[in-house]
């Protein structure tokens, strides 16, 4: 079935769908879809009973939860705007989304309240407590009203952030996020019996989207974590909850396949020499692949990832380890999906093809490599950037395409493949185009790197790296008699590991793509909300640029995927 608005949506699954379980805590509460619909009604009378009309913002501040859900349709469905705001934004950036986003409420956690101002919290009509839906302050007491939102009327703002400048506040539609549902289904049906294992913040348009609107449009069951996915944390819950769908970032497979699989691989010199040899390989994927998914508790058919590039050598484990994943392709500004696939359609570094009801090009196409920037056509395109129109003109094409500002080439059966940001990419001395997210994805395969990137200085590729400590003082410990001490140790060993990992890089790229030298970066990168790095801070060799603004470890900027 098909919705033009979350009105319809809602109002549908509520009764529909009344008596199962919409939302639940791992270990906590759960929440059918009939409580869901009394609750949705308790929280827009708060927010009428504040003044609040359609067409109000309402900002959303909290960690994942069934009451986040609830407050995003109270808002939506209500006719007012709902404005979700990423929970690691530093508290100066949080001040500055809600006063530019001009919102006259705020739906808040317990420990989010805290990042507020004074000023900021004493501004708002109503401030409301997502943990029990109960008032925290109220400065306004009058009559407000709801009303039912048309497909064409503004239902969210989401202020993104990147790598590199100030966030903007994406405009989506009711239309727009309907049609994600209707997306996902033609991709991958999902039902009554599915259950999903929430991870990632349901102010990522990912989750929210494909992981929260999607099951709730088709009656299935969302649970969430009380804490971040660590992996003391998610094992027991896996177990426990098992679930049949679960989205996920890279980062989190990445360090299943670093610290689980590669490192058993590479213990002693038997296990890499059976890892070298490919039928072995793929043998032993396969080995660890049935243990993964008993892991993931036996009934996962679909681990969607997205929001970041994949490192190949995790995919290629995935893949022959008979995972059921899929990687999907999308921004914040197309809510989010563009490309996609079900897992019995994958393809090594690919995508998927462009998603049903969805059309992709590419423009600017260098005639040799085939590659051009992607721009998109589809019915979730937001509708711009909150009071930013100069912003809003240069992402559109004359046309009506949305240039994604990512490059990237079809095969010839339609499916696509990402290089990576157009804003990132390095001209060689030759003319070459370099894309350093491709040398980082082989930089951050090496078992002692936990993250890095790549820069240009002077006409050289040098790769900045944050080293993986567990695993370089795990080696230490074999030969660190032969020095005085523990520092001497771990100096040594980091400077054999830097021509190590330039060998072990430049045997794996083409010549234009080849790294001069390795600078160790001691702290951690500093990165967005969603865990990219911020590359404009890392100009110069491993140190932030002098005069950034750096509130509280981050800077605010847009993210696009």
């Amino acid at each position: 079935m098909t919705f033009e608005t979350l009105y319809e949506l809602t109002r549908r699954s509520v009764k529909e769908f009344a008596s199962r379980i919409a939302f639940s805590m791992y270990g906590g509460e759960e929440v059918t879809y009939a409580e869901t619909g009394r609750r949705i009604s308790q929280v827009q009378e708060m927010l009428t009973d504040a003044g609040l009309q359609p067409g109000d913002k309402v900002a959303l501040l909290s960690s994942s939860m069934p009451n986040w859900g609830i407050s995003y349709f109270a808002v939506t469905t209500a006719g007012m705007v709902a404005v979700p705001i990423l929970p690691d934004f530093s508290g100066e950036e949080l001040d500055m989304i809600i006063e530019h986003s001009e919102s006259k409420a705020l739906l808040v956690s317990d420990k989010l309240f805290t990042k507020l101002s004074k000023k900021t919290v004493e501004g708002l009509n109503i401030v409301i407590r997502t943990k029990n839906l109960g008032i925290i302050s109220q400065t306004v007491h009058a009559r407000g009203a709801t009303a039912v939102p048309k497909p064409d009327d503004l239902a969210v703002i989401i202020y993104t952030s990147g790598t590199t400048s100030k966030p903007k506040g994406v405009m989506l539609t009711h239309a727009a996020l309907c049609a994600q549902s209707s997306i996902s289904m033609s991709i991958f049906p999902v039902g009554g019996d599915d259950v999903f294992l929430s991870v990632l913040p349901l102010s990522h348009t990912y989750e929210c989207s494909i992981g929260m609107i999607y099951p709730f449009s088709t009656g299935a069951r969302v649970v969430y974590l009380d804490r971040p996915p660590t992996a003391s944390a998610l094992m027991p819950a896996l177990k426990a909850v098992r679930p049949t769908v679960m989205l996920i970032v890279p980062l989190i497979i990445e360090k299943i396949y670093r610290h689980q699989v590669l490192a058993k691989f590479n213990s002693n010199n038997f296990w890499r020499t059976l890892y070298r040899v490919g039928f072995m390989r793929r043998y032993l994927h396969r080995v660890a692949g049935k243990k993964l998914m008993k892991l993931f508790g036996g009934r996962l058919r679909f681990l969607g990832i997205g929001g970041a590039k994949l490192d190949i050598e995790a995919e290629k484990f995935l893949l022959e380890a008979r995972v059921p994943y899929a990687i999907g392709y999308g921004l914040t500004e197309t809510a989010p999906l563009l490309a996609g696939a079900a897992p019995s359609m994958v393809r090594l570094g690919s995508t998927g093809p462009q998603a049903p009801g969805v059309q992709l090009r590419l423009e600017n196409v260098n005639p040799e490599t085939r590659q051009g920037e992607i721009v998109a056509l589809t019915p979730s395109i937001m509708t711009g950037y909150y009071k930013n129109p100069e912003a809003t003109a240069e992402v559109f094409t004359a046309d009506g395409w949305f240039r994604t500002g990512d490059l990237g080439e079809f095969d010839k059966d339609g499916r696509l493949f990402i290089k990576g940001r157009l804003k990132n990419m390095i001209v060689g001395p030759g003319g070459e185009n370099i894309y350093p997210e491709d040398i980082e994805s082989v930089l951050n395969s090496h078992v002692c790197i936990a993250d890095s990137i790549v820069t240009e200085q002077e006409g050289r590729l040098v790769a900045l790296v944050h080293f993986n400590r567990d695993e370089i003082e795990a080696m230490i410990d074999d030969w660190r008699e032969e020095w005085e001490t523990q520092k001497e140790a771990w100096e040594a060993k980091t400077e054999q590991l830097k021509k190590e990992i330039m060998d072990f890089v430049n045997a794996k790229v083409n010549k234009f793509s080849r790294i001069s030298e390795v600078v160790e970066e001691k702290e951690d990168f500093i990165k967005t909300p969603t865990q990219k790095i911020k590359r404009f801070l890392y100009n110069k060799k491993g140190t932030p640029q002098a005069g950034e603004n750096v509130p509280d470890g981050t800077v605010p900027d847009p993210e696009t995927k």
